[in-house]
């Protein structure tokens, strides 16, 4: 019997060695291709031309760009996610549309709190109850940025996808927005987050990642021009969004594929579009590009490590690793075997081979560190226990296999070798060295994942038709979470400057063309003070008033027309390097940051009383004709037609009933407020006057805008009418 056993322990060594010997050819090419490629461009393409600076990304005019998010069940995740990026992306000309399921209230209720203080988030319900797959999530989020671009106007020129739990890069849409004109398909690197050091199952991910964005994935693009997505960090072009839309009868994304991202990957490679693998370092003292680091990482490339990337936390269980792994398995290999045939180019389909080897190497490896464990098991036995029966060695008299294994060792040390280097480039020189004793458990996870994803399959009845199974998902804490939203009515019944019968009553009651704390100081049920006090309550911001004060000419030089109109904002001083700037309603984190960037200088705001701003536009910046105000008041205290008194309660009036067309288009839903920052964008080169823009651009009919600003008329009075009311009246009541 112990013959027996060694000779079947030598036949499957024998098996094992082969398969890794190949593996191990397979992946020492591609390390060579790797390197030759690295030194031939050091000394030609790098010698000539010096890389291209980060500060080139601002160059290009901002294009508008749309995020898909798929979430299901991401209660807790996708609000933060969401959250981060609006504020930390450098860039505006963005839309984030997150896909959700009916069934699925919480992480709904997430996004809406998210949506309410950023009007580019938007929700998009899936028409079916959740989980179907994430490319039906993805197609109900592509059928909704479609929608939106019909009532818009606005024609998105990339389609990027990303995940609940990722985190943006800063400059990721400034590079997407640089390459989408000449490209279908740019995918960024995804670097996991980092884990504890011995959190191996969290850790083994670093190393696969580091290793296949860090170099696999080059050589693939750089030898056969195609670039698998990685479902996340990805951006189509709009050609390629359309020509998937074209393939597919209406439908983008592969509804019965579990790695859509994938497979999207060759159609579009077969449709003779462009793809791309960016990796772009933002070499600079700020980071401006990536998530900071506090502080230097011994042995790390800051020139590696600063490449534009997406960040995120991979599973740190095993149950959910293999979940998950599984499920890439059974995508690319096993449907892929289906779905994707080989094709006429040779090395393309040597890159297919090597997706779908890793079924077979999965196995190998684990299988090649049972047949170590028992030989050194027997080999200890041997040396440790008394007159132990002696065992015949496995490789007695076999040169060759002596030679079979020699060569897999020295394979095996420089997949070391590469391992380490890559680790350590990005993550530095002690993650580098942990991924030696995590290639082992690495291995172990593997082989479950495609033990289980065969198994799966097996009791599968149709492969094309297996559910979504989804990874649980944390997000790193890297700021403030989303803050609750508070409805302005009810911060008015709290503040006590409305009862709940009144608020119930404007509820009910609406008036057309006027939000609710519009309409509530129009009735004279609140006043512009405590309307200000209730805005700047729900927006987290202070707030003052001007005080009857026109804003200084020379101040107001610092704002640009084009940035004052499309934000509504107007400059009330200057704190050393901050500038404190009035608005009359909450300024969303994306629209101030914008501000900031526009103004190259720190911007702080606060919420004014309605009607100051918009005053002050009209006579700063706007010039279509409107009353001079101020003047006409003057003019009329100093006939004596008015007192002092009676001027400031005027005034007072007279603010609180100016309105902005945008704001009375909003309040009677011709358009909504994601759409109207769309087009504001766009008409910042513009001097047409806003209802004339959107005419222009087919967004309102003629009737329409002529309605409006009817409307407009109605709910706003004159001086003149205010003046001629005051001379048949004793008194003027003066608003407190």
């Amino acid at each position: 019997m112990p013959g027996l056993y060694l000779y079947l322990l030598k036949m499957v060594a024998i098996g094992v060695a082969v398969v890794i010997f190949i593996s191990s050819l397979d992946d020492l090419f591609i390390d060579i291709a790797y390197w030759v490629r690295r030194v031939w461009r050091a000394f030609t393409v790098y010698a000539r031309h010096a890389p291209l600076n980060y500060k080139t990304l601002y160059d290009a005019e901002e294009k508008p760009l749309a995020i898909m998010v798929p979430a299901w069940q991401e209660h807790g995740v996708i609000g933060q996610m969401a959250q981060l990026a609006a504020t930390t992306l450098d860039y505006e000309n963005y839309h984030i549309f997150i896909g959700t399921y009916p069934n699925d209230p919480q992480t709904h209720a997430d996004v809406e709190q998210v949506r309410a203080r950023f009007p580019n988030v938007h929700t998009v319900v899936c028409a079916r109850p959740g989980p179907t797959s994430k490319a039906d999530c993805l197609n109900n989020v592509v059928d909704a940025i479609l929608q939106f671009e019909k009532r818009s106007g606005v024609r998105f020129a990339g389609f990027i996808l990303h995940d609940a739990e990722d985190v943006l890069s800063k400059l990721e849409l400034r590079l997407f927005n640089y390459l989408v004109n000449r490209k279908d398909l740019i995918q960024l690197p995804v670097y996991p987050l980092e884990r504890p050091w011995n959190d191996f199952t969290g850790g083994h991910y670093l190393d696969e990642f580091a290793e296949l964005h860090g170099k696999d994935i080059v050589v693939r693009e750089a030898l056969v021009g195609q670039v698998p997505s990685a479902g996340v960090g990805t951006c189509f072009s709009r050609r390629a969004i359309m020509a998937l839309l074209q393939q597919g009868d209406g439908i983008a994304f592969d509804t019965q594929s579990l790695t859509e991202d994938y497979d999207i990957g060759f159609r579009l490679k077969q449709l003779g579009m462009q793809e791309v693998f960016v990796r772009f370092p933002v070499e600079e003292d700020d980071h401006i590009g990536r998530t900071p680091s506090p502080e230097r990482v011994p042995l790390r490339s800051e020139r590696e490590a600063s490449v534009i990337s997406v960040r995120e936390f991979f599973p740190d269980t095993v149950a959910a690793a293999v979940r998950q792994k599984s499920r890439w398995i059974t995508g690319i290999v096993i449907q892929g075997f289906r779905t994707l045939r080989w094709t006429h180019s040779a090395v393309l389909n040597y890159f297919l081979w090597r997706d779908r080897k890793g079924i077979i190497t999965n196995f190998a490896s684990f299988t090649a560190t049972l047949l170590a464990m028992q030989l050194i098991g027997i080999w200890l036995y041997q040396r440790l226990v008394p007159d132990a029966y002696r065992f015949l060695s496995v490789f007695e008299g076999d040169w060759w296999f002596y030679a079979l294994l020699l060569a897999n060792l020295v394979l095996m040390f420089n997949r070391i070798v590469q391992r380490v280097f890559f680790v350590t480039s990005y993550y530095g020189v002690v993650q580098g060295l942990l991924s030696v004793p995590r290639l082992l458990w690495g291995n172990f996870i593997n082989f479950l994942a495609a033990w289980r994803a065969l198994a799966q399959a097996w009791r599968a009845k149709d492969l094309r038709r297996m559910a979504w199974v989804k990874t649980d998902h944390e997000f790193p804490l890297l700021g403030e979470g989303p803050r609750q939203h508070r409805a302005l009515g009810q911060i008015l019944v709290h503040q006590g400057a409305l009862t709940e019968a009144q608020l119930l009553d404007a509820l009910e009651h609406p008036m057309r063309g006027l939000r609710l704390g519009a309409a509530l100081v129009h009735r004279d049920v609140i006043t512009p003070q405590q309307l200000a006090a209730a805005v700047a309550e729900q927006a987290g911001v202070p707030w003052e008033t001007l005080g009857g004060q026109a804003v200084d000419s020379d101040l107001a030089a610092l704002v640009p027309a084009a940035v004052a109109l499309r934000y509504s904002v107007v400059p009330l001083r200057q704190q050393g390097r901050v500038l404190v700037v009035a608005s009359e309603a909450a300024i969303d984190p994306v629209s101030l940051a914008a501000i900031e960037r526009k103004l190259g200088r720190t911007v702080r705001y606060v919420i004014v009383p309605k009607g100051e701003v918009t005053v002050e536009l009209r006579r700063l910046y706007a010039h279509h004709g409107t009353e001079p105000a101020r003047d006409l008041l003057a003019q009329a205290v100093q006939q004596q037609r008015v007192t002092a008194e009676e001027a400031r309660g005027i005034w007072a009036r007279y603010l609180s009933r100016q309105l902005l067309l945008g704001d009375v288009l909003l309040a009677v839903g011709k358009i909504d407020q994601a759409v109207l920052g769309a087009l504001l964008l766009q008409k910042e080169k513009s001097d047409a006057s806003l209802g004339a823009f959107l005419v222009e651009h087919g967004v309102l009919t003629e009737s329409a805008a002529q309605e409006a600003l009817q409307l407009q008329q109605q709910l706003q009075v004159t001086m003149e009418q205010l003046l001629c009311r005051a001379n048949a009246q004793p008194t003027v009541r003066a608003i407190a």
